[in-house]
Protein backbone atom coordinates (compact mmCIF):
# COMPACT_ATOMS: atom_id res chain seq x y z
CA UNK A 1 0.00 0.00 0.00
CA UNK A 2 1.50 3.24 -0.87
CA UNK A 3 1.74 5.48 1.61
CA UNK A 4 -0.28 8.57 1.40
CA UNK A 5 0.70 11.81 3.29
CA UNK A 6 -2.81 12.21 4.27
CA UNK A 7 -3.18 8.73 6.13
CA UNK A 8 -0.54 9.40 8.50
CA UNK A 9 -2.45 12.45 10.96
CA UNK A 10 -5.07 9.80 10.77
CA UNK A 11 -3.09 6.36 11.93
CA UNK A 12 -0.97 8.93 14.14
CA UNK A 13 -4.75 10.13 16.11
CA UNK A 14 -5.65 6.42 15.97
CA UNK A 15 -2.68 5.12 18.01
CA UNK A 16 -3.12 8.26 20.31
CA UNK A 17 -6.92 7.18 21.07
CA UNK A 18 -5.86 3.87 21.42
CA UNK A 19 -3.63 4.91 24.37
CA UNK A 20 -5.98 6.63 26.17
CA UNK A 21 -7.98 5.03 29.10
CA UNK A 22 -11.24 6.40 27.93
CA UNK A 23 -13.20 7.98 25.17
CA UNK A 24 -13.66 10.68 27.42
CA UNK A 25 -9.85 11.17 27.52
CA UNK A 26 -9.84 10.94 23.89
CA UNK A 27 -12.34 14.20 23.66
CA UNK A 28 -10.79 16.24 26.14
CA UNK A 29 -6.77 15.77 25.09
CA UNK A 30 -6.76 15.22 21.29
CA UNK A 31 -7.26 18.18 18.64
CA UNK A 32 -8.73 15.85 15.65
CA UNK A 33 -12.44 16.17 17.90
CA UNK A 34 -13.53 18.80 15.70
CA UNK A 35 -17.16 19.16 16.40
CA UNK A 36 -16.18 19.78 20.16
CA UNK A 37 -13.31 22.08 21.98
CA UNK A 38 -10.73 20.15 23.60
CA UNK A 39 -10.87 20.44 27.97
CA UNK A 40 -10.92 18.83 31.33
CA UNK A 41 -14.08 19.03 31.43
CA UNK A 42 -16.25 17.46 28.41
CA UNK A 43 -17.28 14.14 28.17
CA UNK A 44 -17.67 11.75 25.53
CA UNK A 45 -21.32 12.33 26.23
CA UNK A 46 -21.10 15.61 25.45
CA UNK A 47 -19.77 14.81 22.08
CA UNK A 48 -21.78 12.55 21.12
CA UNK A 49 -24.88 14.67 21.78
CA UNK A 50 -23.70 16.80 19.14
CA UNK A 51 -24.36 13.50 16.95
CA UNK A 52 -27.73 13.18 18.26
CA UNK A 53 -28.54 16.35 17.27
CA UNK A 54 -27.11 16.61 13.62
CA UNK A 55 -28.47 12.94 12.27
CA UNK A 56 -32.06 13.48 12.54
CA UNK A 57 -31.52 17.16 11.34
CA UNK A 58 -29.74 16.41 8.43
CA UNK A 59 -31.88 13.19 7.87
CA UNK A 60 -34.94 15.57 7.59
CA UNK A 61 -33.73 18.35 5.87
CA UNK A 62 -33.03 15.86 2.98
CA UNK A 63 -36.10 13.64 3.05
CA UNK A 64 -34.63 10.93 4.15
CA UNK A 65 -35.99 10.33 7.81
CA UNK A 66 -38.54 7.24 7.74
CA UNK A 67 -39.85 4.70 10.22
CA UNK A 68 -38.28 2.45 6.61
CA UNK A 69 -35.12 3.31 8.11
CA UNK A 70 -35.41 0.66 11.15
CA UNK A 71 -35.16 -2.31 8.57
CA UNK A 72 -32.30 -0.85 6.15
CA UNK A 73 -28.95 -0.55 6.29
CA UNK A 74 -26.45 2.54 6.43
CA UNK A 75 -22.81 2.64 5.47
CA UNK A 76 -20.87 5.49 7.60
CA UNK A 77 -17.55 6.50 6.04
CA UNK A 78 -15.22 8.30 8.13
CA UNK A 79 -17.22 6.96 11.41
CA UNK A 80 -14.04 8.27 13.83
CA UNK A 81 -14.70 7.15 17.62
CA UNK A 82 -18.48 7.25 16.67
CA UNK A 83 -19.97 10.69 17.45
CA UNK A 84 -22.62 10.26 14.39
CA UNK A 85 -22.58 6.47 15.04
CA UNK A 86 -24.52 5.94 17.86
CA UNK A 87 -27.83 8.18 16.62
CA UNK A 88 -27.38 5.61 13.31
CA UNK A 89 -27.75 3.01 14.98
CA UNK A 90 -30.85 3.62 16.76
CA UNK A 91 -31.91 5.01 13.02
CA UNK A 92 -31.34 2.18 11.60
CA UNK A 93 -31.49 -1.62 11.30
CA UNK A 94 -27.89 -2.08 10.13
CA UNK A 95 -24.85 0.41 10.52
CA UNK A 96 -21.69 -0.15 9.13
CA UNK A 97 -19.15 1.91 10.43
CA UNK A 98 -16.05 2.70 8.11
CA UNK A 99 -12.52 4.04 9.01
CA UNK A 100 -8.96 4.21 8.45
CA UNK A 101 -7.66 3.10 11.35
CA UNK A 102 -8.58 0.13 13.43
CA UNK A 103 -7.86 2.25 16.52
CA UNK A 104 -11.20 4.36 16.14
CA UNK A 105 -13.27 1.73 15.24
CA UNK A 106 -12.35 0.26 18.77
CA UNK A 107 -13.33 3.37 20.35
CA UNK A 108 -16.20 3.36 18.32
CA UNK A 109 -17.76 0.18 19.60
CA UNK A 110 -17.25 1.63 22.85
CA UNK A 111 -19.36 4.67 22.26
CA UNK A 112 -21.76 2.93 20.39
CA UNK A 113 -22.13 0.51 23.41
CA UNK A 114 -22.70 3.16 25.97
CA UNK A 115 -24.94 5.33 23.37
CA UNK A 116 -26.13 3.43 21.03
CA UNK A 117 -27.19 0.17 19.94
CA UNK A 118 -24.47 -2.27 19.55
CA UNK A 119 -25.94 -5.34 18.28
CA UNK A 120 -27.22 -3.29 15.14
CA UNK A 121 -23.06 -1.92 14.54
CA UNK A 122 -20.70 -3.78 12.54
CA UNK A 123 -16.90 -1.91 11.74
CA UNK A 124 -14.84 -1.76 8.64
CA UNK A 125 -11.24 -0.97 8.52
CA UNK A 126 -10.51 1.28 5.12
CA UNK A 127 -7.05 0.16 5.30
CA UNK A 128 -6.35 1.79 1.98
CA UNK A 129 -7.26 5.10 2.88
CA UNK A 130 -9.85 4.56 -0.28
CA UNK A 131 -12.05 0.83 -1.29
CA UNK A 132 -14.71 -0.08 0.70
CA UNK A 133 -14.41 -4.01 1.82
CA UNK A 134 -18.04 -4.70 1.34
CA UNK A 135 -20.26 -6.51 -1.59
CA UNK A 136 -21.63 -4.39 -4.27
CA UNK A 137 -25.86 -3.21 -3.94
CA UNK A 138 -25.34 -4.40 0.22
CA UNK A 139 -26.56 -1.27 1.51
CA UNK A 140 -29.71 1.33 1.04
CA UNK A 141 -27.70 4.55 1.92
CA UNK A 142 -23.83 5.63 1.97
CA UNK A 143 -23.12 8.42 4.32
CA UNK A 144 -20.14 10.91 4.77
CA UNK A 145 -19.54 13.63 6.91
CA UNK A 146 -16.01 15.53 7.58
CA UNK A 147 -14.14 13.22 6.28
CA UNK A 148 -13.64 13.17 2.55
CA UNK A 149 -12.09 17.13 3.14
CA UNK A 150 -9.21 15.00 4.89
CA UNK A 151 -8.89 12.87 1.84
CA UNK A 152 -6.40 13.82 -1.03
CA UNK A 153 -8.87 14.44 -4.32
CA UNK A 154 -7.87 10.82 -5.94
CA UNK A 155 -8.94 9.28 -2.85
CA UNK A 156 -12.11 11.48 -2.03
CA UNK A 157 -13.69 11.03 -5.40
CA UNK A 158 -12.60 7.29 -5.11
CA UNK A 159 -14.49 6.95 -2.03
CA UNK A 160 -17.46 8.31 -3.19
CA UNK A 161 -17.52 5.86 -6.44
CA UNK A 162 -17.30 2.99 -3.46
CA UNK A 163 -19.79 4.41 -1.61
CA UNK A 164 -22.14 4.17 -5.07
CA UNK A 165 -20.99 1.04 -5.79
CA UNK A 166 -21.95 -0.33 -2.18
CA UNK A 167 -25.66 1.10 -2.67
CA UNK A 168 -28.54 -0.49 -4.18
CA UNK A 169 -30.48 0.45 -6.87
CA UNK A 170 -32.99 3.04 -5.20
CA UNK A 171 -30.97 3.85 -2.57
CA UNK A 172 -28.93 7.20 -1.53
CA UNK A 173 -25.76 8.59 -1.06
CA UNK A 174 -25.70 11.68 1.34
CA UNK A 175 -21.56 12.78 1.40
CA UNK A 176 -20.52 16.01 2.62
CA UNK A 177 -17.27 17.63 1.13
CA UNK A 178 -15.53 20.87 1.76
CA UNK A 179 -15.98 23.07 -1.39
CA UNK A 180 -13.26 25.50 -3.15
CA UNK A 181 -12.04 28.75 -1.23
CA UNK A 182 -9.49 31.87 -2.14
CA UNK A 183 -7.82 30.95 1.10
CA UNK A 184 -7.12 26.95 -0.48
CA UNK A 185 -3.48 28.59 -2.56
CA UNK A 186 -2.47 28.81 0.97
CA UNK A 187 -4.10 26.15 3.53
CA UNK A 188 -3.66 22.79 1.17
CA UNK A 189 0.04 23.64 0.57
CA UNK A 190 0.60 24.28 4.66
CA UNK A 191 -1.42 21.19 5.56
CA UNK A 192 0.92 18.95 3.25
CA UNK A 193 3.90 20.86 5.17
CA UNK A 194 2.70 20.29 8.53
CA UNK A 195 1.52 16.47 7.70
CA UNK A 196 5.44 15.71 7.18
CA UNK A 197 6.25 16.75 11.19
CA UNK A 198 3.68 13.76 11.80
CA UNK A 199 6.32 11.60 10.05
CA UNK A 200 8.86 12.71 12.95
CA UNK A 201 9.44 9.70 15.39
CA UNK A 202 7.30 10.79 18.54
CA UNK A 203 6.40 14.02 17.62
CA UNK A 204 3.09 12.69 15.69
CA UNK A 205 1.35 11.47 19.14
CA UNK A 206 2.28 14.97 20.46
CA UNK A 207 0.98 16.92 17.22
CA UNK A 208 -2.06 14.95 17.25
CA UNK A 209 -3.02 16.80 20.35
CA UNK A 210 -2.95 20.21 19.42
CA UNK A 211 -6.11 21.12 18.15
CA UNK A 212 -5.06 24.30 15.50
CA UNK A 213 -2.09 22.51 14.01
CA UNK A 214 -4.72 19.03 13.30
CA UNK A 215 -6.97 20.98 11.67
CA UNK A 216 -4.36 22.38 9.00
CA UNK A 217 -3.03 19.05 8.99
CA UNK A 218 -6.07 17.55 7.97
CA UNK A 219 -7.55 19.86 5.30
CA UNK A 220 -6.45 17.59 1.93
CA UNK A 221 -8.65 18.26 -0.23
CA UNK A 222 -11.20 21.27 -1.53
CA UNK A 223 -13.75 19.43 -4.73
CA UNK A 224 -16.49 21.28 -6.44
CA UNK A 225 -19.83 19.69 -7.04
CA UNK A 226 -18.79 19.32 -10.89
CA UNK A 227 -16.02 16.98 -9.80
CA UNK A 228 -17.81 14.63 -8.05
CA UNK A 229 -20.82 14.51 -9.73
CA UNK A 230 -19.56 14.51 -13.50
CA UNK A 231 -17.94 11.35 -13.34
CA UNK A 232 -20.73 9.47 -10.92
CA UNK A 233 -24.39 11.34 -13.10
CA UNK A 234 -25.00 7.95 -15.28
CA UNK A 235 -25.02 6.70 -12.36
CA UNK A 236 -27.05 8.68 -10.20
CA UNK A 237 -30.33 10.49 -10.48
CA UNK A 238 -32.41 12.66 -8.65
CA UNK A 239 -28.84 14.56 -7.94
CA UNK A 240 -29.08 17.56 -5.54
CA UNK A 241 -26.51 19.99 -3.91
CA UNK A 242 -27.08 21.39 -0.65
CA UNK A 243 -25.62 24.40 0.71
CA UNK A 244 -25.46 26.76 2.80
CA UNK A 245 -28.28 30.30 2.15
CA UNK A 246 -24.81 32.36 2.29
CA UNK A 247 -23.11 30.10 -0.04
CA UNK A 248 -22.40 31.22 -3.91
CA UNK A 249 -21.50 27.70 -4.76
CA UNK A 250 -23.51 26.27 -7.89
CA UNK A 251 -24.05 23.06 -9.96
CA UNK A 252 -24.17 21.94 -13.28
CA UNK A 253 -27.15 19.40 -13.54
CA UNK A 254 -28.19 19.34 -10.01
CA UNK A 255 -31.10 20.79 -8.01
CA UNK A 256 -29.72 23.32 -5.78
CA UNK A 257 -31.16 23.49 -2.33
CA UNK A 258 -30.01 25.60 0.76
CA UNK A 259 -29.99 24.53 4.55
CA UNK A 260 -28.46 26.83 7.45
CA UNK A 261 -27.03 23.89 8.96
CA UNK A 262 -24.61 23.19 6.08
CA UNK A 263 -21.32 24.77 7.27
CA UNK A 264 -20.91 27.97 4.87
CA UNK A 265 -17.79 26.00 3.59
CA UNK A 266 -19.53 22.93 2.71
CA UNK A 267 -21.89 21.36 0.37
CA UNK A 268 -23.53 17.99 0.36
CA UNK A 269 -24.42 15.57 -2.32
CA UNK A 270 -27.39 13.96 -2.39
CA UNK A 271 -28.62 11.60 -5.16
CA UNK A 272 -30.21 8.57 -5.74
CA UNK A 273 -28.21 5.26 -7.12
CA UNK A 274 -29.71 3.85 -10.39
Amino acid sequence: MRRRSQLIPWKSAGRVSEQMASGDDVVRQTGWVFNNATGDDLTLAEFVATGDAEVPAYLETFGLRTEANRQRTLVEIGAGIGRMTCAFTREFGSVIACDLDQGFLERCYETVGRFGKPDRLRTLEVADGRTLDLAPNCADMAFSYITLQHCEEDDALELASEAVRVVRPGGKVVLNFRGPSKLDPVVIPAGAMVRTLYRVPKFGGWLTRQRPVTRLAWQASRLHPDQVTGPLAPQLTDIEIWVNPKSKLRAFGASMHTFVGVNPHHWWLVATVT
